[in-house]
């Protein structure tokens, strides 16, 4: 359009050619239009009107760069990390209450060598006999009441991540920009790993307990040898004086 406009103006002043304008006094000198001259500021001036309308679409591709980058920047609304580390505490407390033999290496240690001695002194008496295997029966009672509440609680976890997963995958997929997106992806792994973690901690109390179980029957088992082995004597015969 620009282009067909400067034809025009170019046909118009060529026409004028030799055109000259006579004043009406005698006196006065002859001004001559130039066409040519008019031509050349006509296409000056188209030129530069041209280079005004790249500059002014370069800035809007600019401004609509900057909204797409900021879109891209925008963070996600929705956070499930408050959800996450609470469901975590929650079975983390539940582990720390375990009695008798808890999860520690040096607590472990110190409670086996005194509820489950490799050999029993020829001074123990029955009684002590029968409070450590009362104690030991304690304990894995204790343990499968322990496991008994975990499993409870990551089954509570568990419904509790369903409200959780529909919200994140609402928000992925509502998520305008890159940033959003990847940030409803980082906490869908985090409730994946959550989910993971409490299935480790439950399977490290389900092994405790079936653990605790074995030891106190072998354990009973070794007692008993004992005591028997303690009544029968030496098996020499008594011989009067």
């Amino acid at each position: 359009m620009m282009r067909k406009t400067l034809a025009t103006l170019l046909v118009a002043t060529s026409l004028a050619v030799g055109t000259a304008v006579v004043p009406a006094g005698p006196a006065a000198a002859f001004t001559v239009f130039d066409p040519w001259n008019y031509g050349q500021n006509v296409i000056q001036a188209a030129r530069a009107l041209e280079q005004i309308n790249n500059q002014i679409q370069s800035l809007q591709n600019e401004a609509t760069m900057l909204q797409d980058m900021a879109k891209h920047l925008q963070r996600l609304d929705y956070s499930s990390l408050g959800q996450i580390t609470g469901a975590l505490q929650r079975i983390d407390g539940l582990m720390n209450q375990a009695d008798g033999i808890a999860f520690d290496v040096d607590a472990t240690d110190a409670a086996l060598r005194q509820q489950f001695p490799g050999q029993y002194d020829a001074a123990v008496t029955s009684d002590r006999f029968v409070a450590d295997a009362r104690m030991r029966w304690l304990d894995s009672m204790s343990a499968y009441r322990q496991t008994m509440r975990i499993q409870a609680q990551v089954v509570e976890n568990v419904r509790d991540d369903g409200a959780t997963l529909s919200e994140l995958v609402t928000a992925s997929q509502g998520a305008v920009g890159s940033l959003q997106a990847q940030q409803a992806t980082n906490q869908l792994l985090a409730l994946s790993t959550k989910q993971q973690l409490q299935i480790q901690n439950l399977m490290a109390a389900q092994y405790r307990s079936e653990a605790l179980d074995q030891a106190r029957k072998a354990q009973a088992e070794e007692a008993a040898r004992a005591a028997t082995a303690r009544f029968l004597g030496t098996g020499t015969a008594y011989t009067p004086r």
